[in-house]
């Protein structure tokens, strides 16, 4: 296959609705064991601040105070196997620069802290498990300019990562936590099968399909990213994740208008799913048992 860059048409899209460019991951609400240990870990480990705490429930932020994970306790919640679960795989923290990724692994180094890492070709990424084993990715995107295609494929790959790159990056500024402008980039699931994620996440949610030839994964996006939503069958066989485990909640998609959820929620509705009302929202759970909330993005 011709390798180019972006400049060219992405990934496939859905033969009905389609979301709009616009539209993004919001915050994602974990089901965790011990809400102390699990915000000693999301403070120190990964920097976030505590916005919010009321009972077994915290609200976590970067510095810019814009609520991305919610912690919600179950005491005594089981940890994620180290086979997985079927559902939540990570959800991915975006940083705003190179150089704060940079910052992120020298602090790693400081506090102890292991973790995986891979070059995406339009990402570099850490990989970490928090005190359940629920998995998290942070990265930083490549400019989009420089992405390549395979047709209208995004090209993505597992390389090693050049970690002393990353680190001169940094300059000499220190890390100080989760910077203005981080955000949830990405979700990605273990789920039953690939046609059932095709089913929900292109055809009923209207995402492009943009990367297809990983082996056993699917990715979605919106507006021509590399992916908002992963999807792969590498926990084949692995029950789905229950109540009483750690485990994802539900994650936000957030729309630019209201008439963009209503059209999206009713596109899963025609689909066959069942579309629950919350407010203003919609919750839609997969074949997989993964809960998406689709809401306005002007919503707090």
């Amino acid at each position: 296959m011709t390798t180019t860059t972006t400049t060219q048409p992405v990934g496939i899209q859905p033969a009905g609705y389609r979301l709009p460019d616009e539209a993004h991951i919001g915050r994602v609400r974990l089901q965790v064991s011990d809400l102390s240990a699990s915000i000693l870990y999301y403070t120190r480990v990964l920097g976030f601040g505590v916005l919010d705490q009321q009972g077994s429930v915290a609200v976590l932020g970067a510095r810019d105070g814009w609520p991305l994970i919610e912690l919600h306790e179950r005491r005594g919640a089981r940890p994620v196997p180290r086979g997985g679960r079927v559902g939540l795989y990570h959800f991915a923290i975006l940083l705003p620069d190179r150089a704060a990724l940079g910052r992120f692994v020298a602090h790693l180094a400081e506090v102890g802290a292991y973790a995986g890492s891979a070059d995406h070709l339009v990402s570099e990424a850490l990989y970490l498990n928090d005190p359940d084993g629920l998995g998290i990715e942070v990265y930083a995107d490549r400019p989009r300019a420089g992405w390549k295609m395979h047709g209208r494929e995004i090209a993505m790959a597992t390389d090693p990562l050049d970690l002393r790159s990353l680190i001169a990056a940094a300059g000499d500024d220190p890390w100080t936590g989760m910077p203005s402008g981080t955000a949830i980039g990405h979700v990605h699931f273990h789920v039953h099968t690939l046609d059932e994620a095709e089913a929900f996440y292109q055809r009923a949610l209207g995402f492009d399909k943009v990367v297809w030839s990983y082996s056993g994964a699917l990715f979605f996006s919106a507006g021509g990213y590399h992916h908002h939503v992963g999807t792969n069958t590498w926990a084949a066989g692995a029950s789905a994740a229950a109540a009483d485990d750690a485990r994802l909640l539900e994650w936000e998609l957030r729309l630019p208008a209201a008439t963009d959820v209503a059209a999206a929620s009713g596109n899963a509705a025609t689909a066959g799913f069942d579309v629950r009302r919350d407010k203003d929202d919609y919750l839609i759970t997969d074949r997989s048992g993964i809960t998406v909330r689709l809401m306005q993005r002007s919503n707090s």
